[in-house]
This record gives C-alpha cells, structure tokens and sequence, in this order.
C-alpha cells in the first residue's frame, strides 16, 4: 500500500484555499473589478459548507476584500484571511496538494512551482506562496522535491490518476527525470497505482496541458472528458485522441460540450467547462454566456446528485488563463 494518498476532490474538506486577485499584470482595471465579484460569488457558495482560506498581501488588502464580499453578500461566516503574500490567484499549482497518510492524518505535500517552465519570472515567488500556505497549517510538509502543479493531476482517491504527457514529460518541469521515475512520485506521494497518460490539452493553455482543463473524475470509475464537435477546431484532433485513451481503459466516459470559442485581440482563451471544483455540497462551475452552459450544468448536476451545481460567470476569470478550479485548492477533513 502506498504511504500517503491524495483524497479525490469530492471527499469532505475542512477548507478550500484561495488568493484574493490582485495582480494588474493578469487583470487589468476594468477586468480586476469583475474578477473580484467572481471570486465573491464563489466564495458565497462555498462558505456555508466548508471554511474558506483566503491569501491576501497585507490588511489593506485584507479590507479591500472585506468590502467586496460584504456588497456580494458573503459577510464573515466560516471566511479566514491570511497575510500571506502572493504573485498570482493559480493557487491550485503553487498550494501544496494535501494527502493523508496511513493514519488519515493529513499532511501538505509541497511540490516545486517553476512558474510553468519559468514562463513568467514575476511568478516564481509563489514557490514561496505554496512554502507559507504550508507552514500556515501547522504541519510538517512532505517536499518530495521535483516540479507538479496540482492542475497537472487529478485523482480518484483510490489509485487513478490522469495526466498528460505535455505537461508532466515536458523538458521545461523535469528533464533530469525519465517517465518511470516520475511515476514513481506520483505513486510515492500521492498514491498513484495506474497512471493514465492523455496527450495533449487545449488552446490557449499556457500550462503546457492542464489535465484539469480537459478531464476529471466524478466518480470512482467514471470521467467527464471535453469534446469538440467542429472537426475544423484547433481542439478536434487533440480532445478526440484524448478519448480514444480513456476508451481504451475500463473507465466510464461522460462527454461535455466545450464551450464556444472565445477569443480577445491578442490570444485565444482556454475555455472549459471541466474546469469546475468539487466543493462538500456544491460543485462550482464555470459558464461563459453560451449556449452549453445548461447543457454543461445538466451534465454536471447528474453526475453529483447530492451536490448543487453552481454556474458562475467565468468570462473575465479566464483573461487571466484560468478557471475556478485553478485558483482553489482544498484541503480534506483528517481521517478516513
């Protein structure tokens, strides 16, 4: 039996951990303002079920984020700041992914951040973000020492994992490691017994193919997987390989629509529906003002009965190359 084991998302959390969007490099004025409600909006159907750890640079941040979510109508209930200073809201990359080990006592295991192949320089200090979201637990942090983003992985919570080859084979996050010894780690410290390898994510990522943008567990043997049904679509060829992958395994296969495509002057972005984040009552799901959000949010509802799924605007959310389950990261209930 693996030593430690990364729960799957929809076992109970104690916490979800976020970092109030303050970087005018990723948001602009005129886009931060609606950022900020979004991140209200998803804390308002959070916080009723699990308690809310919320990053901020210093009090006068801390007070700027008290206003907007008194006028969204979170107020205070189960809402913790930490002045924790941070470059960006991607928490979900740079936190620590916490695992349980054999006792069920749950441990933060700190990965290297490299800012996504040392891609943005003014990024790499949230290495140190993840360093103090650790420390600010109280336990004693596993650093199993290699690069991984919590994106780049997700899991069942009984041994299966997805990945994808561009991003964890990339020669920008690891090159000094085979794909065997990165297999090793997985299983070492987040208890990966089958590892399935996708290939490729979508456009517009700049994380070098997030498996959360593409596929997710919803269940014990089942996945949701984006498709994309205009063969014309720069996303075609590699969502159906992807696919044809997960048809080859035993898995139960749920498609969802992708969203459509959604681009400003400068770049394409990487929309998606499976960017959702599982919370202990509510599943929050980004939409975008199209015509498969209810159809999305259909999907979603049935594979979470006992769950709400929550639709939030996420137009503005990802300008900055992200979604909602990017910038949350949770963190389980001890015990098992």
């Amino acid at each position: 039996m693996p030593r430690y084991r990364m729960p799957a998302e929809w076992e109970p959390h104690e916490a979800t951990w976020l970092s109030w969007p303050q970087n005018p490099d990723t948001y602009p004025p005129g886009i931060i303002e609606r950022v900020e409600k979004t991140f209200a909006q998803m804390i308002v159907a959070l916080q009723e079920n699990e308690k809310v750890n919320i990053l901020v640079n210093d009090s006068e941040w801390e007070e700027k984020a008290r206003v907007v979510l008194e006028r969204e109508g979170a107020g205070e209930r189960n809402i913790r700041f930490f002045h924790i200073k941070s470059a960006d809201i991607w928490v979900r990359d740079y936190a620590p992914i916490f695992v349980k080990d054999e006792k069920g006592s749950v441990l933060p295991a700190k990965w290297v951040y490299n800012a996504y192949g040392n891609k943005y320089e003014d990024l790499l200090y949230d290495n140190q973000t993840g360093e103090s979201i650790a420390k600010a637990t109280g336990k004693e942090a596993l650093r199993p020492g290699i690069v991984l983003e919590g994106g780049s992985v997700d899991v069942n919570g009984e041994g299966r994992m997805l990945t994808t080859e561009q991003c964890l084979l990339n020669k920008n996050r690891n090159p000094h490691l085979t794909k065997a010894q990165i297999e090793k780690f997985l299983g070492d410290y987040l208890g990966a017994k089958e590892i399935i390898w996708l290939k490729r994510g979508i456009e517009g990522d700049d994380t070098d193919g997030h498996v959360d943008d593409i596929t997710r567990f919803v269940g014990k043997n089942t996945v949701v997987a984006v498709s994309e049904a205009n063969m014309r679509d720069e996303n075609y060829k590699a969502l159906k390989e992807n696919l044809d992958i997960l048809r080859g395994t035993n898995l139960e296969i749920i498609e969802l629509p992708m969203p459509k495509r959604l681009d400003i002057p400068e770049r394409r972005l990487p929309v998606s529906y499976a960017n959702f984040y599982i919370a202990n009552r509510r599943v929050l799901l980004p939409v975008f003002g199209g015509k498969d959000d209810k159809k999305a949010t259909d999907i979603l509802q049935t594979c979470f009965p006992g769950r709400e799924v929550v639709p939030i605007q996420a137009r503005d959310l990802v300008y900055g190359y992200g979604g909602i389950h990017c910038a949350t990261m949770q963190q389980p209930v001890s015990g098992y």
